[in-house]
């Protein structure tokens, strides 16, 4: 369970973001977060993520406050149960695709191989372990990212504009891969998107206004 309990965050000047944002995410639940630009959605991850720290309030993993873990406890927990799709690729360039995409496993002491095949097959880059970053496009870029977010098996998705840099068939199998392995894991997952089409995809999709976050009915995402 994710629960975010009075979470206020503003920058510099007193522009105040986010204020008293209250949510509770349960295992096994995939929302879409939609919004107007600026509102906060990639703050929201960010804070989410551990990236950043909110001014005020606690996000809880599974009744554990994040705040209440050093740096190394959190760290491990990132590392172990955290699946981070954002919209920087951070792909390794002196790494080869497979070895990217297997970090999360080898950082947690896991074989790798097999799943990593696996997760190359299923974002469409088979038999292209040991090419280089250089020698993707953008788009292959983002694959090889989404598939490294996911190869753990992550119990928390946060993706932030996954399919950016995706052509429209590309992107739907990735929405499609991305609510599978949330599902299939038991997982909790949370997309950040302004497509209607990749909100479509997540059991409902939420708005996040100044009033926080609120469910939004079919038809009337904005």
């Amino acid at each position: 369970m994710l629960e975010l309990r009075n979470i206020t965050k503003g920058y510099t000047g007193g522009r105040k973001v986010l204020a008293d944002l209250n949510y509770t995410l349960n295992a096994g639940e995939y929302v879409a977060v939609m919004g107007e630009s600026g509102v906060g959605k990639s703050t929201l991850l960010n804070l989410i993520a551990g990236l950043d720290t909110p001014d005020s309030g606690e996000i809880v993993i599974n009744g554990t406050a994040i705040s209440s873990l050093d740096d190394d406890a959190a760290t491990k927990l990132r590392r172990e149960q955290f699946g981070f799709i954002f919209q920087a690729f951070h792909v390794l360039p002196h790494l080869t695709l497979a070895q990217n995409i297997a970090l999360p496993l080898l950082l947690n002491g896991s074989e790798a191989a097999e799943r990593v095949a696996q997760m190359l097959e299923q974002v469409g880059l088979q038999g292209r372990g040991d090419d280089f970053p250089r020698q993707l496009s953008g788009g292959e870029l983002q694959r090889v990212a989404i598939a490294r977010a996911l190869i753990h098996r992550p119990k928390l998705v946060l993706a932030d504009e996954p399919t950016g840099n995706l052509d429209p068939d590309t992107a739907h199998e990735i929405l499609q891969l991305i609510r599978h392995e949330i599902k299939a894991n038991g997982a909790m997952g949370i997309l950040v998107t302004h497509s209607h089409a990749a909100a479509a995809t997540a059991d409902r999709v939420l708005q996040l206004t100044k009033a926080g976050l609120q469910p939004v009915e079919p038809g009337n995402q904005r």
